[in-house]
């Protein structure tokens, strides 16, 4: 990147925030997994001591 130009900045600014939104995309996902494990391994469970 050249010189500090609106178009190089903007340009730099949008691949940044791809890759923070990828970021945030990844943890949501983790979280909704673990979610789903959790739940699941609750269920396992209950089903089991009953």
């Amino acid at each position: 990147m050249g010189r500090n130009n609106e178009r190089n900045i903007k340009k730099h600014n949008d691949k940044l925030h791809k890759e923070q939104d990828k970021v945030k995309a990844a943890k949501v996902l983790r979280k909704e997994k673990l979610k789903q494990i959790v739940k699941k391994f609750n269920e396992n469970n209950t089903s089991e001591s009953k």
